[in-house]
């Protein structure tokens, strides 16, 4: 895993720097949390099972990034880093870009068109970066 491809986002301003806060990055783990433990319940929507997956997995990617002092003003930016950030195989943060795709064809145009078997590997995919956002935290920001 190398961080120079992020800084060569700062270098044409799609990703700034900022110096990681821990209060932030363990607000953001929390955040994930809940929203990864409530997306599993039954009995909800599945577009509400989806809503709560991505939020919480825009919020584990984003402390990632924060995590190595960057921040992105670009929703999908921070899942395209999850390979620089964490090590996250390209195909596993393909399916987080294509969620953010469905998420604002859902928010923006009022088309839902998830499938189960999305929802499916965003939830596992969730686990993963659970894991692996939370190995980050045991080492200081």
């Amino acid at each position: 895993m190398t961080l120079d491809n992020l800084d060569n986002l700062v270098r044409i301003k799609q990703l700034k720097t900022e110096p990681a806060d821990q209060a932030e990055f363990d607000g953001l783990l929390s955040l994930a949390k809940r929203r990864l433990k409530d997306s599993q319940l039954d009995g909800l929507s599945e577009d509400g099972r989806f809503s709560l997956a991505y939020s919480a997995a825009h919020a584990l990617a984003l402390a990632a990034l924060r995590w190595h002092g960057y921040r992105s003003d670009n929703r999908y930016l921070v899942f395209q880093c999850l390979q620089h950030t964490l090590g996250l195989e390209n195909a596993k943060w393909r399916v987080l870009d294509k969620c953010h795709k469905q998420r604002n064809l859902a928010e923006y145009e009022g088309r839902f068109e998830i499938t189960p078997q999305l929802l499916k590997e965003l939830i596992e995919i969730n686990k993963e970066l659970l894991s692996l956002v939370e190995a980050l935290g045991l080492t200081a920001c």
